[in-house]
């Protein structure tokens, strides 16, 4: 949009805040699923000027915080080795594996760099026909498509010297591991906007059919959030539960078919792991068998290298909603922004690293945070 603060206008804000406590008779707990939702819930103090009923949890929303440990370690292996470039966006560079980061690999000698797009890899491999190069494949349903053109393009271009670690999950099977699992305590979900302008709202509508909990589809200024927010609500007070599109202006039910084809032709779904969460069925992709050639893990022999996360860290548990950041025992102390644990704070992303950006250490915010 040309003219964001609309989107952040303190009267109509008030207004939708005043709805929903008109309209809340008891206790809600909505998930956001979105990074950028997270951020902008805490900055803005959104679920502090919510009425006391209704409750925000923070959901596995991040792509960089859900991208398992074992998979950052095998992307030190491959980093760390002769004639290798190693490519990725730079909010991955410092997320910590079992025994450092990418930042640590390039101190040590390796070649690491930060690109803005997939196809600076592409170019990077064009331009060093004698090394390897390797892009740290990482997001959800709305990078994957820019990735998947990268891996294309190489194809198409002839490159040989050009392969992908991929690391790509999908948003329905995360909320369906939730909604399913017994601890969860969820009774609707904000889904992200950037996400179904590729996917479309339908991907959603069989869990809200089977488990009959709300899922409205929503963008990431204040007042998106919070009209996504009034819906889930009056959703709930209703006794209904149905996919809701509160991000119109840029969703469509079916959304973009070019990148969906895009997408099937390059990658198709297998299981993965979640960081912090465990395995979840069909969460993932993987490059099909036409571009298997390109994958990272099979190119370099390290697929399977297992390693086991820190018990300090208890990323998993804010992940799912179970606890807010601030409640883990780690926060603020033995995991801060330069010394992080897990992924969940070094992410611009984390929903940690928005606790400890905008200080909130507990219940309030701390006074000149």
């Amino acid at each position: 949009m040309k003219y964001l603060s609309e989107f952040a206008d303190p009267v109509l804000a008030q207004r939708l805040l005043d709805e929903i406590s008109a309209t809340v008779t008891r206790h809600w707990a909505i998930m956001e699923v979105c990074g950028g939702q997270t951020h902008s819930i805490i900055r803005n103090g959104i679920d502090q000027l919510l009425a006391d009923e209704v409750e925000l949890i923070h959901g596995p929303g991040c792509p960089v915080c859900v991208t398992p440990v074992e998979l950052i370690d095998r992307g030190l292996r491959i980093a760390a080795m002769p004639d290798v470039i190693f490519c990725s966006f730079g909010d991955m560079v410092r997320v910590p594996g079992s025994a450092g980061d990418l930042f640590a690999v390039r101190a040590a000698g390796g070649d690491v760099r930060v690109v803005y797009s997939p196809l600076d890899a592409v170019a990077v491999a064009e331009e060093n026909p004698s090394k390897e190069v390797v892009f740290f494949a990482v997001g959800f349903e709305t990078t994957a498509p820019a990735n998947a053109m990268a891996v294309h393009q190489a194809h198409e271009r002839g490159l040989t010297n050009f392969s992908v670690l991929v690391s790509h999950g999908g948003g329905p099977p995360a909320i369906e591991a939730i909604v399913t699992s017994p601890e969860s305590r969820v009774d609707a979900f904000l889904a992200a906007g950037h996400v179904c302008t590729v996917m479309g709202t339908r991907q959603y509508e069989a869990i809200v059919t089977e488990h009959r909990v709300p899922i409205i589809v929503t963008g990431f200024e204040p007042l998106d959030v919070l009209d996504g927010i009034r819906r889930a609500v009056r959703q709930l007070e209703a006794g209904r539960a149905e996919v809701e599109n509160a991000y119109a202006r840029a969703v469509r039910r079916d959304g973009n078919e070019v990148a969906k084809g895009m997408l099937a032709d390059v990658f198709e779904p297998t299981d993965r792991q979640w960081r912090g969460i465990g395995p979840i069925p069909a969460s993932g992709w993987r490059l099909t068998s036409r571009y298997r050639s390109y994958d990272a893990e099979i190119r370099f022999g390290v697929g399977d290298l297992a390693v086991e996360e820190s018990g300090l860290c208890r990323s998993g548990d804010v992940l799912q909603g179970i606890i807010k950041p601030s409640e883990c025992e780690a926060f603020g102390t033995a995991c801060t922004p330069r010394h992080p644990l897990g992924a969940t704070m070094v992410s611009t992303e984390g929903a940690c690293a928005a606790y400890f950006q905008y200080r909130r250490l507990g219940d309030e915010v701390v006074p000149g945070g």
